[in-house]
């Protein structure tokens, strides 16, 4: 049975994203739109943001920085990235984040994989973002620093600013219109993936399917009147913040305190001060809501909507934290290959406990078996999505794209999930190999770097249940070399890795010595049988600790 949204259906135009954005560009609002989380005349209003964009784009035209080439951002957020992110691809360039807690080893990834042209960041991450220059065959020439204000140069490398172009000549500045089947051809951004299986991939952000999922989400917006006051701590190198804190963002003329460094103090500090009125949310941050003591020290009640996505949110904790602040969490569910948001609770939702919500507008799902036939509502089936927000693909990937991206449009997600008779959803477990611990971790990716260890002969990496907030801890199940047993110890070979990796991708689930990883004949990793021990073994350590 093919689930359509229960929504009307929605035009979407044809165009280029700033133009969606920012319309004419004529008599734009002066009122503040991002802002310094701790300094409030630190700000950009829709009209100067917009002068800035320009001037970053025209500066990239003369730097002959063209259509189709990839601009990389390592950045906290600070009021500046969403112009580096929309003065990146209104001239047809694209943009690509990277995580500020990468090692070199992975912005160098990034880089090659995008064939990086250009480089903004930030100069607390000056020494990362060069070791991974040099790695891809990046000169220093193509590095500028980026940040908030303006810096003198770092070894040779020049301030951000130095690449704009003066603002009277940018003033004059037209991006390209991209109506029809260039809206939907032109790629806007590269964002980072762990995808069903396999290393992380680049997925490819159209214009249109930004503009699609914007448009969905506006359409279910509560019909409001006062302005939205938001924190801006969701990470804009990710799709969500992206989507959020840029996108929606601009169209429902809210105001965005940046905060660069999570800090939950300090969080909850800009909420009681700012009089913050929507929280954007994922587990993580929720479950601190939920537990930490310093909650009750801070006056929220200000907060009139929370919103949480990212990985699937206990019951239990969802249920805490929403009579905390006398509100639902209106749950989503969304990947990066479907730009952010799939499924989400519309306005006035009844409290639909554990539920992601329904079918965004102009959008449809099928649930289907282990044999490919479709499930009946309440039975658990993967998720099967297909809408305008759907990503063309992976970049420079096709054979993942054509693992992905079936034939009639339909996205495979890898998530397990119930549909109810009314259309809600609820995702209950999942296929793909990923472990979600905040963001989600690409097993394969760890497991290369395990081999690469001269001690270890084989290794498998699987997501262990750390609590009931649904976040999982990262746990490697390692095979050692004949001659190196009794030699090393496990707390050797999770230090060694996490010298490695960002901190989200370390082993917080530790290392469990194996006789061997478990493996088809043809030499696959058996993954369900991991989960099976990780479960087993989330188990026993519980009762332990219980104990």
């Amino acid at each position: 049975m093919v689930v359509k949204s229960p929504h009307p259906d929605i035009g979407i135009p044809e165009t280029n994203i700033l133009s969606f954005l920012f319309g004419d560009g004529l008599n734009l609002p002066k009122k503040e739109l991002w802002i310094d989380g701790h300094d409030d005349r630190k700000y950009l209003s829709h009209n100067s943001a917009l002068s800035w964009i320009k001037r970053l784009a025209l500066g990239l035209d003369r730097r002959d920085v063209r259509s189709g080439d990839v601009v990389m951002v390592v950045s906290p957020n600070h009021i500046f990235v969403p112009v580096a992110y929309l003065g990146t691809v209104c001239g047809g360039r694209i943009f690509s984040g990277a995580n500020p807690a990468f090692t070199d080893d992975e912005v160098c990834y990034q880089m090659r994989d995008t064939s990086t042209r250009l480089v903004l960041v930030h100069p607390a991450l000056l020494s990362t973002a060069r070791k991974a220059a040099v790695k891809a065959n990046i000169p220093d020439s193509a590095l500028f620093l980026f940040s908030d204000s303006e810096r003198a140069s770092i070894d040779g490398i020049h301030d951000w600013r130095s690449l704009l172009a003066p603002e009277k000549e940018a003033s004059l500045y037209t991006w390209p219109i991209y109506d029809g089947p260039a809206s939907k051809s032109t790629i806007a951004a590269i964002n980072y993936s762990s995808g069903t299986t396999g290393l992380p991939k680049g997925v490819m952000i159209t214009h249109y399917n930004l503009i699609a999922n914007v448009s969905q989400g506006v359409y279910l917006r509560e019909d409001e009147n006062g302005v939205e006051r938001w924190i801006g701590v969701l990470p804009l190198y990710h799709a969500y913040g992206q989507m959020v804190l840029i996108m929606s963002a601009i169209k429902w003329k809210a105001q965005v305190y940046m905060q660069q460094k999570f800090d939950f103090e300090d969080y909850l500090g800009l909420v009681q001060e700012k009089r913050i009125t929507r929280l954007h949310l994922a587990p993580p941050l929720v479950v601190l809501l939920e537990k930490h003591p310093s909650v009750s020290k801070y006056d929220l009640s200000s907060v009139e909507r929370l919103g949480c996505g990212a990985a699937p949110l206990s019951e239990s904790t969802e249920t805490v934290v929403s009579k905390k602040f006398g509100t639902p969490i209106g749950q989503g569910w969304g990947m990066t290959e479907v730009t952010c948001t799939g499924t989400t609770c519309p306005a006035g939702f009844d409290d639909y406990k554990g539920s992601v919500g329904q079918l965004v507008p102009r959008s449809e799902a099928k649930l289907l078996d282990e044999s490919g036939k479709e499930v009946q509502p309440g039975e658990k089936g993967e998720l099967f999505y297909r809408g305008p927000n759907v990503s063309p693909g992976y970049w420079k990937n096709e054979k993942a794209t054509g693992e992905t991206m079936l034939e009639g449009g339909w996205l495979k997600t890898g998530d397990v999930a119930i549909v109810d008779e009314k259309g809600w959803f609820w995702i209950v477990d999942r296929l793909k190999a990923c472990v979600a611990y905040g963001f989600q971790v690409a097993p394969a990716e760890l497991e290369a770097i395990l081999l690469t260890h001269p001690s270890i002969a084989d290794a498998a990496v699987v997501g262990l249940s750390a609590d009931f907030s649904g976040q999982e801890k990262v746990r490697a199940y390692v095979t050692i070399k004949p001659q190196a047993k009794g030699q090393i110890r496990e707390g050797d070979i999770v230090s060694w890795t996490d010298s490695k990796v960002a901190a989200y991708k370390r082993l917080t689930g530790g290392v469990v010595f194996v006789v061997e990883v478990p493996k088809s004949a043809s030499g696959k990793i058996l993954r369900k049988v991991l989960r099976e021990w990780a479960k087993r073994d989330a188990s026993a350590e519980g009762t332990k600790a219980r104990l």
